[in-house]
């Protein structure tokens, strides 16, 4: 699956495969820490929030939930 932006591909790759290490090389066995990918995480989610800011998509927006709410059965607003 791709980000939000085809800029961030590359590090949200990067950060999935570190991440998979992660899990599998640590945690399954007891260590907890999750800074081995922190920087890469760090990074990924900066550009995601440019992503998102400059496709005008509110962090407000993808916060809320909307699952099984009134909110969800309406149209969203025309922009």
């Amino acid at each position: 699956m791709n980000s939000v932006s085809e800029e961030c591909n590359e590090l949200k790759n990067s950060y999935d495969k570190c991440f998979n290490e992660w899990f599998s090389l640590k945690f399954l066995k007891g260590e907890k820490s999750d800074k081995m990918c922190a920087e890469l995480f760090e990074k990924y989610q900066q550009c995601v929030k440019n992503a998102m800011k400059n496709q005008n998509i509110s962090i407000e927006d993808v916060e809320q939930f909307q699952l099984g709410s009134e909110q969800e059965k309406k149209a969203p607003p025309k922009k």
